[in-house]
Parts: C-alpha cells; sequence; structure tokens
C-alpha cells in the first residue's frame, strides 16, 4: 500500500516545517501588534440579582 510508505511524505512534512520556524514565523512574529495587552486591572462587574415575580 503506498500510503504507508513514509518515505517522500515524511521529507515533505519535514521541509514545510523548517520552512516555517525558519522563514515565516520570524517574519509574522517581527509586526507590532495593534492591540497589545494592557497591565490595568479590571474592575469587577456589578451584578444585580434578577427578581423573579413568582417567589
Amino acid at each position: 500500500m503506498p500510503q504507508l510508505n513514509p518515505n517522500p511524505w515524511f521529507f515533505i512534512m519535514l521541509t514545510s516545517w523548517l520552512t516555517y520556524s525558519m522563514i515565516i514565523q520570524p517574519k509574522l512574529l517581527s509586526f507590532i501588534s495593534m492591540n497589545p495587552p494592557s497591565n490595568k486591572m479590571q474592575a469587577a462587574p456589578t451584578i444585580t440579582p434578577w427578581t423573579w415575580p413568582w417567589t
């Protein structure tokens, strides 16, 4: 069965993973985020209980 032969597919997977790791990933990580995370603490939301008419 040819699909059980890992010989050509392993090389393709290894080549594509190395291409992603060495070329594409550093280019993507060099972009500056337009919405950087802030260190400001979020205020806890005020929760008002629901008043059920039958209780």
